[in-house]
């Protein structure tokens, strides 16, 4: 990382440079760890009272004391992938919020409101895509009341770390005490070659809706609500699958649930049973929705993934998903 000019190390940003991606270095808090300077680099989300904060793609904001800064550049506004298909941030935003469609919508400028009695943050929460058409806090009241008056907690879903994320909006909805609660990635890959993969796929059986079994498998609630079944048969193209479990046994092995969407296919609610790890039947899922998804004429993949999930993040690493941003969904105080 160069910050020098003519060998000297020099700041070469400013409180006009708010909104971009600056790479930053400053003193160390910590000295005596051996570390003399540590460094930073994100979306410069404001600089006042002589403090910096930056937002990396990570969405973990980095607040730097002025008096701290050794150097400082703005960079490029997002790094080139070196793999997966080409897809703009909004792009990506709307292609996921279709997959997880709420029972009830409403605009708020060009925001969305959504709301499915609670199942899934990603089906109640506001998605933020341009202007609310009122200033951030009147906004910001309407969406609580919206919220309280559905006896839901009120959550935005932000991104970070693409050309276009919401950065700026984080570090706001942070000022105000809104409280980042879960971040996880939207990776993206070609979906050829997921669906050309060596996988005992005879054992996946596919079908257009859920049943007893899976939802058995599927282990994000406790009583499925009308409102649950609704939320996962949302989408353009819908697909189920299930690996049957042992004989006698009313709980599958594996399932997995699909939404096909022009040329996306993304995957979502892949789970193996306890008793049935490490024998490919995760990859055996996906391998079977993505020939379907192919024949749909899809021909690009996404999926999402808790940051802190790294038994899934690994298997997605062995099918060459890539990260394309992250998101982030902000409650309020």
């Amino acid at each position: 990382m160069e910050f020098t000019m003519g060998g000297r190390l020099e700041v070469r940003i400013t409180p006009a440079d708010v909104g971009k991606r600056v790479s930053v270095r400053r003193r160390s808090a910590n000295p005596g760890a051996g570390l003399k300077f540590t460094d930073a680099v994100g979306v410069l989300t404001s600089w006042d009272d002589h403090v910096l904060t930056i937002t990396p793609k990570s969405g973990e904001t980095v607040h730097i004391a002025e008096s701290s800064l050794v150097a400082g550049k703005v960079v490029p506004s997002a790094p080139a992938r070196r793999r997966g298909p080409a897809a703009s941030f909004e792009e990506l935003a709307r292609i996921t919020a279709r997959a997880w469609q709420p029972l009830e919508s409403e605009p708020l400028g060009d925001w969305r409101l959504r709301a499915s009695n609670g199942f899934t943050r990603r089906a109640n929460s506001v998605l933020p895509l341009g202007d609310p058409g009122l200033p951030l806090d009147a906004a910001l009241d309407r969406v609580r009341q919206w919220y309280a008056d559905r006896r839901l907690p009120a959550y935005i879903q932000t991104a970070t770390g693409a050309e276009g994320t919401q950065e700026r909006l984080c570090a706001e909805l942070e000022l105000r005490g809104w409280r980042r609660e879960v971040s996880a990635e939207v990776r993206v890959a070609a979906l050829a070659p997921i669906g050309d993969r060596d996988a005992d796929t005879g054992q996946v059986r596919l079908s257009r809706g859920t049943d007893a079994a899976w939802l058995s498998g599927y282990q994000r609630f406790g009583t499925p609500g009308p409102e649950v079944l609704a939320v996962l048969n949302s989408g353009p193209s819908v697909w189920f699958a299930t690996v049957p479990g042992d004989a006698g046994s009313d709980s599958p092995a594996a399932i997995g649930r699909c939404v096909v969407d022009g040329r996306w296919a993304g995957f979502m609610a892949v789970e193996v049973g306890a008793g049935h790890r490490r024998r490919g039947l995760a990859t055996a899922v996906m391998t079977a929705l993505a020939r379907r998804a192919l024949d749909e004429g899809a021909s690009a993949a996404w999926l999402q993934v808790e940051t802190d999930n790294g038994a899934a993040g690994a298997l997605y690493d062995g099918m060459g998903f890539a990260a394309h941003h992250h998101y982030h969904h902000f409650r309020s105080a």
